[in-house]
């Protein structure tokens, strides 16, 4: 809510909270969150069991609905059409979405070791791409973290290098470049900064043949700094 104040936006109510996978940067404001909105909660089994074993008891007092989803499925949420794809993490049963809406197609990819072809799918004809970019590899080689839990960013059911997010973008068969904005996400504070990113992106981009280039807006988020309102 104070990034959004920020930006000159806010909202008043909530329909729903939708949950990609367990892990405590996705979920750990799940029982503020349903203690200020009374609404229904959109996650896989799976995924509902894990948040069960991990987050307080206040998570299940304060939970009024669970909507059980799963990978494969579209669903309305309002004027809003939901589909959950699989992607490759180390979870209980990650996911993806895709929005549609007023002609309009959002994806949110994060937290995914490799580009599976189903996701690269999944990903065309977005007018907004949220895409992870999460580790240089040269920074997480020789940075602060234990070398086991190198090996599982690493791995590919971790999370998504500089390298690899630019092997995407620069392939006219797996990114179809109609984006009109591609954000770069999930960056990581020890192993990436932001510059990188966005060089490697502009590298991967400036790659493609003429006939299939990128005309959209490349935005690098920042976990300290609210992007502004995108106008889709």
């Amino acid at each position: 809510m104070a990034r959004l104040a920020a930006v000159g936006a806010e909202f008043d109510h909530l329909d729903a909270v939708l949950i990609t996978h367990e892990h405590s940067d996705h979920c750990n404001g799940l029982p503020q969150v349903l203690g200020m909105w009374k609404v229904p909660l959109y996650v896989t089994e799976p995924t509902l069991d894990a948040l069960q074993r991990i987050l307080p008891d206040t998570f299940r007092k304060r939970l009024q609905r669970a909507e059980s989803i799963q990978a494969g499925q579209r669903f309305v949420i309002g004027d809003i059409d939901v589909h959950a794809f699989a992607i490759p993490h180390d979870a209980a049963d990650p996911i993806g979405f895709t929005f549609r809406t007023n002609g309009s197609k959002v994806a949110i990819c994060t937290d995914l070791g490799y580009m599976p072809a189903l996701v690269k799918v999944h990903l065309r004809e977005t007018d907004c791409l949220i895409l992870e970019s999460n580790h240089d590899l040269d920074m997480l080689k020789v940075g602060p973290y234990p070398w086991v839990v190198k090996q599982r960013v690493l791995s590919r059911t971790g999370h998504l290098s500089n390298h690899a997010v630019s092997e995407f973008l620069s392939d006219p068969d797996g990114f179809d470049a109609l984006a009109r904005y591609l954000v770069l996400a999930h960056i990581s504070e020890e192993n990436n900064n932001p510059d990188l990113a966005r060089l490697s992106a502009e590298e991967a981009l400036g790659r493609r043949p003429a006939e299939a280039a990128f005309v959209g807006e490349l935005l690098v988020a920042s976990q300290r700094v609210p992007l502004k309102p995108l106008d889709l």
